[in-house]
């Protein structure tokens, strides 16, 4: 690291300073383990509230949370579908395949997003004991694009999953950025999914994850899941109370909606740059840009960031809950000053 902000990713930030108040707050003395304790029942019971779901479960990071979503909803011959940039298929070294067994099937899409439309092709095989069954669909929100499923899209995604007797899981490492692009409430974002998760980690928080499952009917394995997934805190209300503090006056959506503000305000800086252009729309906390080879490499000497698509020259730039825009307005700087270099 040298020193100046990293645009690398969210997590790269440290953690909120009402989170840290809170896991000192929740060290006062002894506490029942594995979520038996206090902490865990009042932010579970806040989760729920915000969702309007059946149980939230706590757990240590994204990859664990999506395993065991998705683990309540497979059986041993199911398939699951996703985006082909999504992380589920990309960055998470095959956890899916490794620890559940399943086949996951990745579609091309043009800007992350699935359909209907791109998922109805491949729904073959149904009743074919040589085929894995379609029974999965996994979004994410925000995708690995920085792009957001609208409302309406999601309702469109979950109508199409109940109608062909799949389910839809989101992937919501980012769901907070997700809410604060669109404007809406936790529960808006929930009501047409069956299980999704709820990212703290990259928006404050430290290794916290929560599980949030919307129909009562889908919890009943979950406890005994999580054990096998080795996700049972022992010590969970450390984790717990990051969640309540991220809740209390919605901290989760003043900082998201903090970092969309300085990736817009990036994008807007490079607007009129030339030499650089902007792959994808900007709603959320990324900005997604191809610029030369030669100004990559002069940029990287002193900043942090992502090579996203080496054969594109595409980089990938991420603000956080505590980017400044000092912090941009620098970056912005820099990125205008390798066009001359």
């Amino acid at each position: 690291m040298t020193g100046r902000k990293s645009f690398g990713s969210d997590n790269h930030a440290g953690a909120h300073r009402e989170v840290l108040e809170a896991i000192v707050a929740a060290n006062a003395g002894d506490a029942a383990p594995y979520g038996a304790d206090d902490w865990t029942a009042r932010a579970a019971n806040e989760l729920c509230a915000a969702f309007g779901a059946a149980a939230a479960y706590f757990v240590f990071n994204g990859t664990a949370a999506n395993v065991l979503s998705i683990s309540t909803l497979l059986r041993s011959f199911d398939a699951v579908f996703c985006a082909e940039s999504s992380h589920l298929h990309v960055d998470e070294c095959g956890a899916t395949e490794r620890i559940l067994g399943n086949k996951v099937i990745p579609i091309p899409t043009p800007d992350g997003k699935l359909t209907p439309n791109l998922i109805r092709p491949r729904l073959t095989g149904r009743g074919d004991e040589h085929r894995v069954q379609p029974r999965v669909v996994e979004i994410a929100q925000v995708t690995e694009l920085g792009t957001c499923y609208s409302l309406s899209e999601l309702r469109d995604l979950g109508g199409f999953c109940r109608s062909e007797g799949m389910y839809l899981y989101v992937d919501g490492a980012r769901l907070a950025n997700a809410a604060a692009h669109l404007g809406c409430e936790l529960a808006d974002l929930a009501a047409s999914v069956d299980v999704l998760s709820f990212g703290g980690t990259k928006n404050g928080a430290v290794a916290a994850e929560a599980v949030i499952v919307m129909r009562d009917e889908l919890i009943t394995d979950i406890p005994f899941l999580r054990k096998q997934h080795m996700q049972l805190g022992s010590k969970m209300r450390f984790i717990a109370a990051q969640f309540s503090a991220l809740l209390e006056d919605k901290l989760w959506l003043r900082s998201a909606q903090h970092a969309n503000a300085m990736a817009a305000r990036l994008a807007a800086g490079l607007a009129d740059m030339d030499g650089v252009t902007i792959q994808y729309p900007v709603q959320s906390n990324a900005v997604f840009a191809a610029l030369s080879r030669q100004r990559i490499e002069a940029l990287q000497r002193d900043w942090l960031f992502h090579v996203w698509d080496e054969a594109e020259n595409g980089v990938r730039w991420m603000t956080a809950f505590d980017t400044t825009e000092q912090d941009v307005d620098a970056f912005v700087e820099a990125i205008r000053a390798s066009g001359a270099a």
